[in-house]
């Protein structure tokens, strides 16, 4: 049976994307994060909506015009397509869980 919490490395060299469903209007994909942060020079300007929640560790995003998020544990939020954002901070010392759902 799969299950989120399987195959999670505790060395986490680069962030490490598992597609675990897609179809042609939705894509739902497991991210795990230990320290890692968007490159400074970067900002993801999805052409797809973005829902997004932390199941373990814990994470901050940062949008272009200037809102910063924390999530923890159950926290969740909704991101239009084509809202700046990145990700500026993940938890360094254990693995942050997210769960993404990408839909038009």
């Amino acid at each position: 049976m799969p299950n989120i919490y399987n195959n999670i490395p505790s060395q986490l060299p680069e962030e490490v994307f598992s597609n675990l469903l897609s179809t042609g209007t939705i894509r739902i994909e497991r991210i795990l994060s230990k320290g890692q942060t968007s490159p400074e020079t970067g900002w993801y300007d999805q052409h797809e909506h973005e829902w997004v929640i932390v199941l373990q560790g814990a994470g901050e995003l940062t949008f272009a015009n200037g809102d910063v998020v924390s999530l923890k544990p159950g926290d969740y939020l909704n991101i239009p397509a084509h809202t700046r954002h990145r990700v500026s901070w993940t938890d360094p010392i254990q693995v942050t869980v997210w769960l993404a759902v990408f839909y038009t």
